[in-house]
């Protein structure tokens, strides 16, 4: 295994060392573009991307380590959509995971305001005092939710988790507008929260840990006069936005299945004008777009597919073209890369995944648009 991972290492600090070179045709150690010719969606090559990901990050991404747990859902989630999870081992993760889990000393702390979910890395986990008192609780939202996502790829039997402290300190983290913060002080607040507190909430299969009614109103706030949704109520319409808009609501149960044939949904989301704005977001070239005049970028076909998915609005997409456009994004080394011709990266191949599971891709596990992840119902 040491001599496998220092080879993993050093074909990616081969790979890295392109990272500066010019925009345009970028040119890597190995004499060629990073982007692939070819005509196909190259799943062994994107299986080989994801396994060398799993068994050692590449130097580039060590500033990224207080993400640790996110970057290993992109790489084990992205390995069950591509049908390859044999490649890691299950127990292994599910122990690795539940380690980061924030644990209370006993009832009384899940009502001291903070959030007994999962941190986002060892350093950000801070071990207790003498007393058994976390000094530092780096429970976090987005973290808890990249940590569920694993366990339910691997097959983790989730009556062993201890729903209780998670939910009930996940109250802590709802504001008065409904909203929620990511973690107990000093952050923002926003649909990613919500989001991430409903998906955690529907994995669980227990609400008790939000109040539903408040966080759609604050979803509706954020919905603008072009039909997309914002960050925040009064901002710019955003297709990450839109998407944590979406598939909350549908998370929660307020939209209905046939929302594409009504003019007024029962969620209170304008669906005509917010389709309009979907439709409108994939450019020439095929590929979406995250927000009005800017350039295609591959995750976008998962945000703004999936939302279409949702609403049924999906069969309206030009497949074909958005299928080319995707292909342009597609490394020769697997992965894909955020625009045509550049590097690959975690972050944008597991949407890239997830956009060819939308589009029906054989050979990749159904998606289920709401949870971003493989459809475990179906496999």
């Amino acid at each position: 295994m040491d001599g496998q991972a220092t080879e993993t290492e050093r074909e990616w600090d081969q790979l890295s060392s392109s990272s500066s070179a010019s925009e345009g045709e970028q040119t890597t150690s190995f004499g060629s573009s990073s982007s692939s010719s070819s005509l196909y969606f190259e799943r062994e090559r994107h299986v080989s991307f994801l396994e060398m990901m799993y068994q050692m990050l590449p130097s580039y991404l060590q500033s990224q380590e207080i993400n640790r747990l996110t970057l290993a859902h992109f790489a084990i989630s992205g390995l069950h959509l591509l049908g390859a999870l044999d490649r890691v081992d299950k127990d292994a993760v599910s122990n690795w995971v539940l380690s980061f889990q924030a644990r209370p000393r006993d009832e009384a702390d899940l009502n001291n305001g903070e959030f007994y979910g999962f941190h986002g890395s060892r350093s950000s986990q801070f071990p207790p005092d003498d007393n058994g008192v976390l000094v530092h609780n780096g429970g976090h939202l987005a973290s808890t939710y990249c940590a569920l996502a694993i366990l339910k790829a691997v097959g983790y039997n989730f009556a062993n988790i201890n729903r209780e402290s998670i939910l009930t300190s996940m109250r802590n983290l709802q504001q008065h507008d409904g909203s929620f913060m990511p973690v107990h002080s000093g952050a923002e607040m926003d649909l990613r929260f919500i989001y991430c507190a409903a998906a955690i909430s529907f994995m669980l299969g227990d609400w008790s840990g939000m109040d539903q009614e408040k966080a759609k109103q604050y979803i509706l706030n954020c919905q603008s006069y072009d039909g997309g949704f914002g960050l925040t109520p009064g901002s710019e319409s955003h297709g990450g936005g839109t998407y944590c808009a979406v598939a909350s609501l549908q998370l929660m149960g307020f939209i209905e299945d046939d929302s594409l044939s009504k003019t007024v949904s029962s969620s209170g989301i304008d669906v005509p004008l917010l389709l309009n704005w979907c439709f409108q977001r994939q450019a020439v070239d095929g590929g979406f777009q995250g927000r009005a005049n800017k350039p295609s970028d591959t995750c976008y076909a998962f945000w703004i597919g999936a939302v279409l998915k949702i609403l049924n609005g999906y069969k309206f997409v030009d497949k074909e073209a958005l299928r080319r456009f995707l292909l342009t994004c597609q490394s020769q080394y697997g992965g894909f890369s955020k625009y045509p011709g550049e590097m690959p990266d975690l972050y944008h191949s597991y949407y890239g995944y997830t956009a060819f599971s939308l589009l029906e891709e054989p050979g990749l596990n159904p998606l289920c648009a709401e949870l971003g992840m493989t459809d475990y119902h179906t496999v």
